[in-house]
């Protein structure tokens, strides 16, 4: 039986590639999306919440 290639060798094996101007976008606005909505949380949680604060 042949013995089937690791994960460790096949990603050795596999060329770099840089990311592409729309996959940088893509990320950055994730990126900025979550920051804005996590301080929208922490601002409810301090306005409607206040009791743990």
């Amino acid at each position: 039986m042949t013995e089937e290639p690791k994960l460790s060798e096949e990603l050795k094996k596999m060329e770099y590639e840089d990311l592409l101007p729309v996959e940088k976008k893509l990320i950055g606005y994730s990126l900025i999306l979550g920051t804005v909505l996590l301080g929208f949380l922490v601002w409810v949680s301090y306005t409607f919440f206040p009791a743990g604060h």
